[in-house]
């Protein structure tokens, strides 16, 4: 299918196939100087062009629900190969929840400098980013990038200027609400709203219906690559639905054929869950398959991330895992926001290691900027940090603290500083989800789980047969990457902190000798406590307001054929109008939504 730009309203690259074979009367010396020369060339005329960017992110992914972080229940054969030959993120951190994580990539400020902090965006709610915030797409765009958005976006559509087209984006081909059904692409939102949620750029893509929506992305994000004209480079932000739960009535699904693969995994939530990320990892094969066939792969930049941690034991009507860390997505514990993440490129030195540099989400974008030849130092008002050197070079990180999160309204927040986190309130849906939720994924007795299969389940993946042809020797370490990858904890001691829901009597945790968070320190580090309590003060300083709205009527989709649009830039329909009428002596009505009989 051909990609249509968007139409808003109002030859020289070096072959990627570095690989030779070495023929019998070679030696094999002066085999290993050849291919070190050829793979030399490939890194001078690569490093002197800018790099295509791709930004692969996950949705709901918990920490535990990649195999190089060490679980060998459900197998991520592709992610794990770009981890294996790229650099591991283990100290990097998202935000809490959907909305805030995606406005940090894209602007490279902290929520509570967009007014993005407070939840996520409801598909009837009329707000959305800022448009006074330039996004990451029309950054690189000034620096020659043509840019697609695949996928998720959860930004605000309420008026057209909120959706990709108007945000920076050449194309846009996905939907707008915080999740739609694998199958049907509806998406059904409080407070009983639903409607059909795809669209190819501002058009509704009623073309595409039934296909699984991982596919769908899939197809879409490589036919990006196939048709890109390599004379300009390349920015693809593919967001997945992957793995966030459907509509309620139906949360988890993948194919039949796929989900048979894992009956060994008795709890069928967990089962249909893993035929999900089955599903995703086979994207982000194809994705590097796609760009090692135009000849794109060996100059590249390639960011995998979750947008928070995972939804586990069946919040959010999900069964990710976030496993030994303590919490799920929507809390400030490390479960809710040490995220799964890596980067690969061949611009990187000394590929396939593990990075424990801090890192944050918001540093994406000026590390990006460095990527493609920009000038971070010229972005203002930014919180991020250009991390380009640190990451493809193993420098010291500059990041040496960052915000986790503050949220007024739910008197909830949290903060590292080196070593240290201070946090109170941490979990806004109830405190029975401040605990430790499996599963481990390191018990299964199955074949399919040896270490061994999976391993070579890696190596003969779509990706990594990709990344051979630059890489002919990656993938020789796989078992120390991934040991170190791995988060060790002791099992949960009988003592460990229970609760941290006073902001009087907050919790202090040692990150780095204490990951699972069980042992409040605040008593015994009180200078500590106050160093970062002060910290966390100059912070909510400059938190601005939220900027979410009440769910307006307006929204409803019955009202707009059965699809969420951008319904203020409409004069509503016939029917809305009739049932407003009736309406009319409601004072409460208008005042809050405002009298558009007109």
């Amino acid at each position: 299918m051909y990609v249509k730009e968007c139409r808003c309203k109002s030859k020289s690259h070096l072959s990627g196939d570095v690989s030779i074979r070495c023929s019998v009367t070679m030696s094999a010396f002066l085999c290993r100087l050849t291919v070190a020369l050829l793979l030399v060339a490939t890194y001078v005329t690569a490093h002197n062009q800018q790099p295509n960017i791709i930004i692969i992110l996950a949705d709901d992914l918990g920490f535990n629900d990649v195999g190089y972080h060490g679980s060998t229940q459900i197998p991520s054969p592709n992610i794990d190969a770009l981890a294996y030959s790229g650099v591991i993120l283990k100290n990097y951190y998202v935000q809490p929840i959907c909305t805030p994580s995606r406005s940090a990539l894209l602007t490279g400020k902290h929520p509570i400098h967009t007014g993005m902090y407070h939840y996520t965006i409801g598909g009837a709610q009329p707000y959305g980013l800022s448009l006074s915030e330039t996004l990451l797409p029309e950054r690189l765009k000034t620096l020659g990038y043509v840019t697609h958005h695949v996928g998720k976006w959860h930004l605000g559509f309420f008026k057209q200027d909120y959706t990709p087209c108007f945000r920076g984006f050449n194309s846009h081909f996905g939907y707008w609400t915080g999740r739609i059904d694998y199958n049907d692409y509806t998406s059904f939102e409080h407070p009983g709203f639903w409607g059909y949620d795809m669209r190819r750029n501002m058009d509704v893509a009623s073309d595409v219906y039934g296909k699984y929506a991982t596919d769908l992305f899939t197809e879409e994000a490589v036919n990006v690559i196939k048709q890109h004209n390599k004379s300009q480079p390349l920015f693809l932000y593919l967001a997945h639905l992957a793995v966030h739960s459907g509509n309620p009535y139906a949360p988890l699904q993948a194919p039949a054929d796929v989900v048979a693969n894992f009956t060994y995994i008795k709890d069928e939530n967990r089962r249909k869950f893993a035929g999900m990320i089955w599903k995703l990892d086979e994207s982000v094969g194809q994705v590097v398959e796609a760009l090692r066939a135009n000849q794109m792969l060996h100059n590249s930049v390639i960011l995998f991330s979750t947008d928070n941690g995972g939804p586990a034991a069946g919040f959010n009507q999900n069964a990710a895992s976030n496993w030994p860390l303590r919490g799920v997505k929507a809390s400030v514990w490390e479960g809710g926001v040490r995220g799964a993440g890596l980067l690969w490129s061949p611009h990187i030195v000394n590929p396939g290691r593990v990075s424990h540099q801090m890192i944050h989400i918001t540093d994406w974008l000026p590390t990006l900027i460095s990527a493609a030849g920009g000038d971070p130092s010229s972005l203002e008002s930014i919180d991020g940090l250009d991390l380009w050197e640190t990451l493809t070079q193993d420098h010291p990180s500059p990041r040496t603290e960052f915000l986790v999160n503050i949220d007024p309204k739910l008197n909830s927040a949290a903060i590292r500083i080196g070593d240290w986190k201070l946090l109170y309130n941490p979990q806004a849906f109830g405190h029975h989800w401040d605990f430790w939720f499996g599963p481990s994924g390191r018990n299964e007795t199955a074949p399919e789980t040896q270490l061994d299969v999976i391993l070579e389940q890696v190596e003969n993946s779509l990706a990594a047969k990709a990344i051979k042809t630059i890489y002919p020797e990656a993938f020789t370490d796989m078992k120390s990457l991934r040991l170190q990858s791995e988060v060790h904890c002791e099992p949960v001691p009988k003592n460990a902190t229970l609760s941290c829901n006073s902001q009087e009597h907050p919790c202090l945790f040692h990150i780095p000798s204490d990951p699972c968070e069980y042992h409040n320190l605040a008593t015994a580090y009180p200078l500590h406590v106050n160093v970062l309590r002060a910290k966390l003060k100059l912070y909510n300083a400059t938190v601005v307001p939220p900027r979410n709205k009440p769910w307006d009527p307006k929204a409803n989709p019955k009202y707009w054929g059965y699809s969420w649009t951008n319904w203020l830039d409409y004069s509503p329909p016939p029917t809305l109008r009739a049932q407003i009428n009736e309406l009319s002596d409601s004072f409460d009505f208008y005042d809050l939504y405002g009298d558009f009989r007109n």
